[in-house]
């Protein structure tokens, strides 16, 4: 498949060529516009319909939720990836009813991003050519890309001081890893202190969604080592 076409919103000049950096690093995708305002950025948009944008929310003029109000009301073909400081409940989940594919709050690390377009480009892959779906194949969708809105767990679930956005970027970090790592891994990661990287991962071992073993070096402290093992909440 070729290079997935991409808009790049952000106010902040200096955030924007770190993005773009990072996207660059990924490979796959070109960045073939960036804006610095809302109203640009619908410019932009409308002119060249990318397959992929990743829009912040503060920007100088229209917001992100109003930026992306109105690609859903002018049915501009793009896909959306919110990138973003703003993090609390009513608008994560208003951007979620606009049916964005992702959203990452900053600070972020690299790792994120990189699980995000990974996972955005496998899902375009899967598209690509085809003409109908059947319901094993869009089960199959459903559960790489948006399909966090559809599990049955909220926030009301979970212990004390644990946020459901954080607990599936650990998933999700996990998942992509496919491997064993640590507690240290896992907050360097997703971009948390490891004392809050281990809570999650306690709480996730508990329920299942990881699976801990302990390694035993010849010199030292045990090492507790976690392993992806469902990401259904």
């Amino acid at each position: 498949m070729d290079e997935i076409a991409l808009v790049l919103v952000e106010d902040d000049p200096m955030v924007m060529s770190i993005n773009e950096e990072f996207i660059n690093r990924v490979g796959g995708y070109k960045v073939i516009g960036t804006a610095h305002s809302g109203r640009r950025a619908l410019e932009i948009l409308k002119e060249s319909r990318p397959r992929l944008t990743v829009l912040d929310i503060y920007l100088p003029d229209l917001d992100g939720l109003q930026v992306l109000r109105t690609i859903r009301q002018e049915q501009i073909p793009t896909d959306v990836i919110m990138l973003t400081a703003v993090h609390d409940v009513p608008t994560v989940q208003e951007f979620l009813r606009l049916g964005v594919i992702d959203y990452i709050i900053k600070p972020f690390k690299f790792e994120r991003i990189r699980t995000a377009l990974l996972k955005y480009r496998e899902y375009a892959d899967k598209l690509a050519g085809c003409e109908a779906l059947d319901q094993r194949e869009l089960d199959s969708l459903l559960a790489r890309v948006g399909a966090d809105r559809q599990r049955d767990n909220t926030a009301a679930d979970l212990p004390k001081g644990l946020r459901e956005i954080t607990l599936r970027q650990v998933l999700t970090f996990l998942e992509e890893m496919a491997q064993q790592v640590s507690a240290e891994e896992v907050a360097e990661g997703v971009g948390l202190a490891r004392v809050t990287a281990r809570r999650y991962l306690e709480y996730l071992e508990k329920t299942g969604k990881v699976r801990l073993e302990t390694r035993y070096g010849s010199i030292g402290r045990p090492v507790n080592m976690y392993k992806f093992v469902s990401s259904r909440l």
